[in-house]
């Protein structure tokens, strides 16, 4: 039997050598379909992509088993429009759409869940007040969008003139795009009228975060994983994800169940999902819970998570899912107990004056097990114009993926990382954050 051809849209170093991890990869060979630059930096029409991905694919020599992506829009999009021209399995565009166009997907929460925040369509172009229903402090953001891009937290009509008005700039980058996909469906009438290039308004959601991380297959729907979301204190921007979930189990199994009729209603299948929420786990009648986002794929950044405390990375559901075999993962059979991805960040602007060389970070390595270190930018970047490597609110240095037997060992690897990294900026006041 010869090899099986996988072709991974924006295949990137650091998850090919996740990818190797997945059981059966001796037997596959990955090959990238066109550059993660390429669809994520470049601005290049969604067609042309399409186009030139086919051309690549039919020009292979060899058979096509299997198209897959890990990354948001448009890669979450062109896998199941190259899937169905080259018949091969995929869940389908219009169900990953409802997902993925924030106004479309809460009308269809709506309709098998009540646990969301208020929300209405927000025109970037009206005046800046509250549409009808929903209240300050609330969140401003495009109907499509990702890694917390032009998303704002609102909560007076000056603060909101200030985010439309940023959000005007900004949105046609994904928001033009994106209609070419609407295009391809039949849209219900209100999702045809809202278009991508419009915003959704939402009440405010607090709590703990966390991130339900599951699959469907034949129209069966199974959860493997929670992972916790934590935040740099009196901010949004996440200090790192860590799995295992710390909650209480009846706040897993709420959100499990939760996550199964959501996707039950969207009709996802064949495909891998993870979807965000905020809970209080101590409110009354066994807590408080509110969704927040419905990914149609797994998160690609917690797969390092799941390899060090399961066993075997969650790309394995992805590619086991393309391939008609079982997506199932082991359990707690990894080398730790517990891990995380940290994100070292900043919340100022400033250029990069040093940071540890490729040489002293593999050292360290070396020297503390189970430790990953990846910067984000390098020497001489400003980084507010470093693409995509930043929120609306802070700039990311360096991912530091660290596994460990507890929280204190996890902290301790963490800290030690950012002191090797040697971040220095141009700027004498500092605003590195590391807690």
């Amino acid at each position: 039997m010869g090899s099986v051809n996988i072709f991974v849209l924006g295949l990137d170093e650091e998850n090919l050598e996740v990818l190797l991890g997945v059981p059966g990869a001796a037997d596959y060979r990955y090959h990238p379909l066109l550059s993660q630059g390429e669809l994520q930096f470049s601005g290049t029409p969604v067609s042309d992509l399409l186009d030139k991905a086919e051309r690549q694919l039919r020009e292979f020599r060899g058979s096509v088993d299997a198209i897959v992506g890990y990354w948001d829009f448009p890669v979450s999009m062109m896998v199941p429009i190259l899937c169905r021209r080259f018949g091969l399995r995929s869940p389908s565009l219009e169900s990953v759409v409802k997902c993925e166009h924030k106004y479309w997907s809460r009308l269809e929460q709506q309709k098998a869940i009540t646990e969301y925040p208020r929300f209405a369509l927000l025109d970037p172009a009206d005046p800046a007040r509250p549409p009808e229903g929903v209240r300050y402090p609330m969140w401003v953001k495009p109907v499509k969008s990702y890694a917390s891009q032009l998303a704002f937290r609102v909560e007076d009509d000056a603060q909101l003139a200030a985010a439309l008005a940023e959000i005007r700039e900004g949105i046609g980058q994904i928001g033009k795009p994106f209609e070419y996909i609407l295009r391809q469906l039949d849209l219900p009438p209100e999702i045809a009228e809202a278009g991508g290039q419009t915003c959704l308004a939402e009440e405010e959601i607090s709590g703990a975060q966390a991130t339900v991380e599951g699959y469907s297959r034949k129209g069966r729907i199974e959860t493997y994983g929670v992972v916790d979301s934590l935040a740099y204190p009196g901010t949004p921007s996440f200090l790192r994800y860590q799995y295992p979930s710390a909650l209480p189990p009846h706040m897993l199994r709420r959100m499990e169940d939760l996550s199964k009729r959501v996707i039950a209603q969207i009709g996802l299948d064949n495909s891998t999902f993870c979807i965000e929420f905020f809970c209080h786990p101590e409110g009354a009648g066994g807590g408080e819970v509110s969704l927040l986002e419905v990914n149609p794929r797994h998160s690609q950044s917690h797969a390092e998570l799941f390899w060090e405390v399961d066993g075997i990375p969650n790309h394995h559901c992805m590619i086991s899912l393309a391939l008609g075999k079982d997506p199932r993962l082991p359990h707690r059979e990894g080398p730790y107990a517990l891990a995380a991805k940290c994100f070292l960040r900043r919340f100022r602007d400033g250029r990069v004056l040093h940071r540890a060389g490729a040489e002293e970070i593999d050292r360290l390595q070396q020297e503390i097990p189970g430790v990953d270190v990846v910067p984000v930018v390098d020497e001489g970047m400003q980084l507010s114009q470093v693409p995509q490597a930043h929120d609306s609110y802070s700039y990311e240095l360096a991912h530091i993926y660290v596994g460990a037997a507890d929280e204190g060992e996890l902290q301790r690897k963490y800290d030690r990382c950012v002191e090797a990294l040697d971040f220095r900026f141009d700027d004498e006041e500092g605003g590195l954050c590391t807690r």
